[in-house]
């Protein structure tokens, strides 16, 4: 077990500020301002060492020296940070793979073998995703399966962070969960295609484990701008279409998703038809014009009670239908309209698709791109942001639910809960 001096450092003076060589003898100061002059240089201390986790997490396996240098530490404080890291068993130094070529490789900064670990969850409309992933992003393991929409999936869910939680222990700091929903708290409001309302996501972890609940087009978004196609950029906004459509505006790096989480509900914005009425209680939503319903619907087909799977199946179809392409296009360009509003909107830097998003970008991409240009503001449409495709794919929503975690780990309060366990 390590003590909390351990990762703190203790009382080395490495961040502290130096004193005048030349400064005059004054009175010894008094134990107040000692303690508040410890606690000053504890907290830099503190600083530097969440600073380098935090771009080890993101950049895994960056080398010490280009860690100083993107953070501006000297190479002493980076020398001092990383013994007090691996002292911590948060992070570890290992000489990479050779090349072949001249020199000595620098060794790699990565996550530490017994570091800590959290258990990311996915549950989406018809499948589920248990991950155990460390710092940096790597799954160390991973189970998943089917499901019928019933909410007892959550018995089997929870018993696979149970077995994870059982072969790791207390280096399982947090389970945290992304599920198809509106979610305020551990909670999902309102899971249309799911079926489900008021269902409660805290029983996924063990006790005295941190749960932690987000929408899935959220979390894909927070994971696409910060490791996909998204990074680089500053402002990203984020758009799934599975059962209608949610995303998210990132900012730096971090979603703005609400007062209460629950923001990034795009499919419920009144872009569609008044005259129909959306499962969740508006009328006229974006949801109901871009997936499988309004497909469905195109073709004068009942509801399906799979949308994701009628959506698959009528753009399978699409190639030799026109029929079916004439459903699919409209449903892009629905897309595209809808994309165009909120950029005029929110004014991100980049717009990422993933989901069924991406099935309509390439099987009919000029009418994606008609319904966005038609819908942009004249000054935008010379040099609009552009529209990308996912680059994480179906692992995005379990990405971000790891990264969501891993922000709240790496804190103050977040390590020295891991310093104590």
């Amino acid at each position: 077990m390590q003590t909390k001096d351990a990762w703190r450092g203790g009382d080395d003076p490495a961040w502290a500020p130096h004193p005048d060589q030349g400064a005059r003898p004054a009175r010894a100061p008094s134990a107040h301002a000692n303690s508040a002059h410890a606690h000053s240089a504890r907290a830099l201390r503190n600083q530097g060492a969440l600073a380098v986790l935090r771009h080890v997490h993101v950049h895994p396996s960056v080398t010490r020296a280009d860690a100083a240098r993107a953070l501006g530490l000297s190479s002493g404080s980076a020398t001092e940070i990383t013994a007090r890291l691996k002292a911590a068993r948060l992070l570890e130094e290992a000489a990479p793979a050779r090349t072949g070529g001249r020199g000595r490789p620098s060794p790699a900064l990565r996550a530490h073998p017994g570091g800590p670990l959290v258990c990311a969850v996915d549950i989406s409309h018809e499948r589920w995703w248990v991950a155990c992933v460390e710092l940096g992003g790597v799954v160390v393991e991973s189970s998943s399966g089917t499901h019928t929409r019933r909410v007892d999936v959550l018995d089997l869910v929870a018993e696979r962070v149970r077995d994870v939680h059982d072969r790791y222990g207390r280096r399982v700091r947090a389970v945290s969960v992304s599920v198809a929903g509106i979610v305020q708290g551990t909670a999902v409001v309102q899971a249309s295609g799911l079926g489900w309302r008021g269902v409660d996501l805290a029983r996924l972890a063990p006790p005295g484990v941190a749960v932690l609940v987000g929408n899935d087009a959220s979390l894909a978004g927070l994971a696409e701008a910060r490791r996909g196609a998204g990074a680089g950029a500053r402002v990203v906004l984020h758009l799934s279409v599975e059962v209608g459509v949610g995303g998210v505006l990132v900012v730096d790096g971090r979603p703005m998703d609400g007062a209460t989480g629950a923001g990034g509900e795009f499919g419920h914005m009144p872009f569609g038809d008044p005259a129909l009425e959306c499962p969740c209680g508006a009328r006229g939503c974006w949801d109901l014009e871009v997936d499988g319903r309004a497909m469905a619907r195109a073709l004068g087909r009942r509801p399906p009670r799979d949308p994701r799977a009628a959506a698959d199946q009528i753009i399978k179809a699409a190639r030799t239908d026109p029929a079916a392409r004439e459903a699919v296009t409209a449903a892009a360009r629905a897309l595209g309209r809808g994309a165009g509003a909120l950029v005029n909107a929110l004014d991100p830097g980049m717009v990422t698709l993933s989901g069924l998003a991406v099935d309509l970008a390439v099987t009919v991409p000029n009418a994606l791109a008609d319904g966005y240009a038609a819908a942009l503001m004249r000054h935008r449409r010379s040099d609009p942001p552009p529209l990308v495709t996912s680059a994480l794919g179906p692992l995005s929503p379990l990405t971000g639910a790891a990264d969501a975690a891993f922000d709240v780990l790496l804190t103050g309060e977040g390590l020295d809960g891991w310093s104590h366990a």
